[in-house]
């Protein structure tokens, strides 16, 4: 089974965004899977607006396999339990 892909949606300066993804770091030692961060104004300067656009309001926001899975902080507790229900 391929590792499970979470991506923290972030922007620079937010401090939030940087507990967020150390949060998410040690989790991804613990729990095994691929963690990778993209700040949304990066990506719609670079061509790609629809991050921010999408999630820009609510950011942080964890993505798990492409999809939503908790915004503004880490859902722990859920998290757990949708990677050991995979």
């Amino acid at each position: 089974m391929d590792r499970p892909q979470v991506q923290l949606l972030t922007r620079d300066g937010c401090s939030i965004c940087e507990r967020a993804y150390s949060q998410l770091a040690a989790l991804a030692a613990e729990l095994g899977f691929d963690l990778s961060a993209t700040d949304v104004d990066a990506a719609a300067a670079a061509g790609n607006p629809a991050l921010r656009a999408e999630f820009g309001d609510r950011l942080p926001v964890v993505l798990l396999d492409g999809r939503e899975h908790s915004y503004w902080e880490v859902d722990e507790e859920r998290l757990r339990a949708d990677l050991a229900a995979r």
